[in-house]
């Protein structure tokens, strides 16, 4: 019989909420609803949900009263509080009590990335990104690994997991990163949440048998593989069962923990936002080295299906060299992969608005249409009482670059009052980018008669010549200026 938890009402204000995937799950994720009629598949939880659904529970679901000093005790969440305080201070009475040997390290070096691995390749990208196929073998292993990181099954993580990506920076977020560094990091696990998570469905969990599996016989798994399976190497393999405990179990626990955690909250607040600026999700290599290969999570923010999180042969990331792997193997499979070109477009958009936010501090040139049209015989004249070069249809007033003139004073001066075009663009010296810039900014008037024939080209510095416009300043919006039309409508 299939055994799932309980589906979602229609009605959002009585939508069942699964509580934030934190260690607090570790009992209650252990608890199944069975369906009331044999056979029903679970409707998915986000079925009937309006449109607007945000909108409507932030206005309709009332939070609950903000957390002080006079409630903080009632207000905390004491299992998440038991499990990430009790789990260090074993493993702190550990390392003092208990020799490290060295054997003990190399196998809790191991065991944490046996263990992470099966919270990165198996909880977060095979079951709630669904980034991959995985042979029965592998879920069973990665699920059982998953389990020794103590975080929660399978379902009720995906879950959070799901909600966290739908409803990023928002009140819904379980884990939201605007509340602060140390809340998205541990905080949302100490303290009862203020809102119940956004929806999110996860039916499609509830029909896979390992998963199901794994939530049944959770309590037993955790025991097991949290702390007898790393405690019997080291005591069957080189007799250190009390630092098997210590070391490989609780301490090696610890680190597990705070890895997935900084996923939350290092790597919303550390790096770069190569792909996308709209939320808090950043790429570092130090968040990749802390979680196991999830550091380059505003890719992964953008492109959450691609069973990458780093797309760079050097950029460190092993649990997608773990899949890859396993799909050599013969034990995983349909890897997915986000198209490249629409991950370049995504990197094109950031780098063209960073290039905006440079364009828009700098100074250019003058429009030309404020610029005065002056005859030639008036520059003449006025040439005579200043330094006004002709150049290409425009005068240039060179006052204040006689003297800087890399060439010598003397070859700016014996064209003052004369046309130097010819002899700026390539006659005398083929002028520079930077030297066509410069001049540009010393322009005080055109010339009547306009330019001559052949340098409308030349005449647009070079800084000006690649210029990044928002879609409304080109004058056609977000429509092809190859668009046609032969002037009737559909109704002729």
């Amino acid at each position: 019989m299939s055994t799932v938890v309980e589906a979602r009402p229609a009605s959002p204000s009585k939508a069942h909420s699964t509580p934030p995937i934190s260690p607090s799950s570790t009992l209650t994720s252990v608890k199944i609803v069975k369906e009331e009629k044999a056979g029903k598949e679970e409707e998915p939880a986000d079925m009937d949900i309006p449109d607007n659904y945000v909108a409507w529970t932030l206005k309709n679901q009332k939070p609950l009263p903000p957390v002080t000093w006079e409630n903080l005790f009632r207000e905390l969440n004491y299992l998440s509080l038991s499990i990430l305080t009790i789990t260090p201070a074993i493993a702190i009475i550990g390392a003092f009590t208990v020799k490290l040997r060295w054997e003990t390290a190399a196998w809790s070096v191991i065991y944490y990335f046996i263990t992470g691995l099966g919270i990165t390749a198996g909880y977060h990208r095979l079951w709630a990104h669904r980034s991959y196929n995985a042979s029965k073998p592998l879920q069973y292993a990665l699920a059982m690994a998953g389990a020794g990181a103590v975080e929660g099954s399978i379902k009720w993580w995906s879950r959070g997991h799901r909600a966290h990506h739908r409803y990023t920076d928002t009140e819904l977020d379980p884990y939201n990163a605007h509340r602060g560094f140390w809340y998205s990091h541990i905080g949302w696990m100490i303290i009862k949440p203020r809102r119940k998570p956004g929806v999110a469905d996860v039916s499609d969990l509830s029909r896979n048998e390992v998963i199901r599996w794994q939530h049944r016989w959770y309590l037993h798994l955790i025991i097991s593989m949290g702390f007898l399976v790393p405690m019997f190497v080291a005591g069957l393999g080189w007799g250190d069962w009390a630092g098997g405990f210590f070391y490989a179990g609780a301490a090696r626990l610890c680190f597990v923990h705070h890895s997935t955690f900084c996923v939350n909250s290092l790597a919303h607040w550390l790096g770069e936002a190569p792909f996308d600026d709209k939320h808090t999700p950043r790429d570092h290599v130090i968040t990749a080295l802390a979680t196991i290969g999830e550091g380059y999570h505003n890719f992964h923010h953008q492109f959450p299906m691609d069973y990458r999180n780093a797309i760079r042969w050097y950029q460190y990331d092993p649990t997608k060299w773990f899949i890859w792997a396993c799909e050599k193997a013969g034990l995983a499979s349909h890897l997915k992969v986000f198209p490249d070109n629409e991950v370049r477009k995504g990197q094109l958009t950031m780098q063209l608005k960073r290039l905006r936010e440079t364009q828009e501090v700098l100074t250019f040139a003058p429009d030309v249409n404020e610029l005065p049209v002056i005859s030639w015989e008036s520059y003449q004249e006025q040439a005579s009482k200043r330094s006004l070069v002709a150049i290409g249809g425009f005068i240039h007033d060179v006052s204040a670059f006689m003297d800087e003139h890399p060439g010598g004073r003397h070859l700016v001066a014996k064209n003052i009052g004369k046309d130097a075009t010819t002899a700026f663009f390539g006659g005398v010296y083929d002028h520079s980018n930077a030297a066509h810039n410069w001049l540009s900014m010393m322009r005080v008037g055109v010339l009547h008669g306009g330019t001559q024939h052949g340098l409308e080209d030349k005449n647009v510095p070079p800084s000006q010549r690649l210029r990044i416009a928002r879609y409304n300043e080109i004058g056609s919006g977000n429509a092809s200026s190859t668009a046609w039309s032969d002037g009737e409508g559909l109704l002729g």
